[in-house]
Order: C-alpha cells, then structure tokens, then sequence
C-alpha cells in the first residue's frame, strides 16, 4: 500500500465521518438545506474527483493527476449543481403526475423513488453522461495532447460513440443507475446528491475491476 493510497483513503473517510457523527451531521444537513448548489458543487467536485483518481490509480497502478485536473474539478462540480436541480425536478414533476393519476402508485414511497429514477435516467441521463464525455475528450485533447484549441469536431470525432451507446446507455443505466437511483430516492432530500457522488464513485471502481477481469 502506497502512501497515496492512505491519504485518499482517509480524505474519504474523513468525509464520511463528518456526514455520519451527530455532531457534525447536523452542520451537514443545515449546509445542504440552505446552500443547496454550494453543497452539490463540494460534493461532486470532492467525490466524483475521488472515483476518477482511483479509477487511474487502478488502470496505471500509480497515482496522478488527469490532464486539465483543476477543469475537471470544476466540470464535476458543475454536474453536481445541475444534479442537485435535476433530482428537484423529476422527483417534483413525478409527484404530480401521481397526484393526477398519470402514474400508477400515489402515496407509495417505492413509486414514487422508481418512476422518479426511470424517468430522468432514460431523459436526462443519457444527455448528462454524453455532456461529460465531451468535456473529459475535450480536456485530454487541450491538455494531454497539447491542442491548442481542439475543434467541436475534433472532439466528437475523437468519443467512442458506439461504446458509449451500447454500453453506458444500454447497460449502465438499466442495469446500475436505474436501481441505484430508486434506492437514492427512497432517501430524504438532503443525501440525494450526496449519494449520487458516491455511486458515481462505486461504478468508476466496478468497472475497473470488470475491465481487469475482462
């Protein structure tokens, strides 16, 4: 074990203290509730920052610093803030159409967590996860290959469509999101976007793994 190893480790687990110990929790609920986009920045530019250098760490067996890393702090906790937006409007919209009997299951926590998940996994998701490709081929280009000004269509040309279609698409958000989702979501609003980092963390280290296994 690397000295890296431990401090990622203990950054992680002092996160995750400060979220679960009474004493502190209470700060972290009143955080979130009042400065709802901050914290959805912090929590996905902290986290999902995390998962990427561990996913690094796992493929090259050392740890480093992504091209254009500062960016790529700022895009993640950019994502945060619109998940934080995004996860209000489903779960609002969701309990209207079950409240108009447009969807089946009113008053049932369980319906309304998986409607929530299916419908902004299969809307918004794909959208979201497309805009991040860009920005990761964007930023590997400018600053890993040292293009100047890398073009919209140097940056497309450059993305694994058919890979990102047929698995990210096909089989990520059937199979992972969607469920992970409509556990979130069965969760009080305050740890929604916080375990959605998380889970951002958890499929960044299993497919690293299955990649290893493949």
């Amino acid at each position: 074990m690397k000295k890296g190893d431990l401090i990622w480790g203990a950054i992680l687990l002092a996160f995750t203290a400060f979220v679960i110990v009474p004493e502190t929790h209470v700060l972290f609920v009143t955080f979130t509730t009042a400065h709802p986009f901050v914290s959805g920045f912090l929590k996905f530019g902290l986290l999902a920052t995390m998962g990427e250098m561990l996913v690094g760490r796992l493929i090259s067996k050392k740890w480093k610093k992504a091209p254009g890393f500062i960016w790529r702090v700022i895009v993640w906790g950019f994502l945060g803030m619109v998940i934080t937006l995004i996860f209000t409007v489903f779960s609002g919209g969701v309990i209207a159409a079950l409240d108009k009997g447009l969807l089946i299951g009113k008053g049932n926590a369980l319906a309304f967590a998986f409607f929530t998940s299916l419908l902004m996994n299969t809307t918004f998701a794909p959208t979201f996860m497309a805009f991040h490709r860009y920005t990761d081929t964007y930023l590997d280009l400018k600053y890993g290959e040292k293009v100047a000004k890398p073009t919209v269509a140097q940056v497309v040309t450059r993305i694994d469509w058919k890979g990102f279609v047929s698995f990210t698409v096909l089989k990520s958000i059937p199979f992972f999101w969607i469920p992970a989702h409509t556990i979130t979501f069965l969760l009080p609003p305050e740890y929604r976007v916080l375990v959605a980092a998380y889970l951002s963390l958890a499929l960044g280290l299993l497919l690293t793994i299955a990649k290893g296994k493949k």
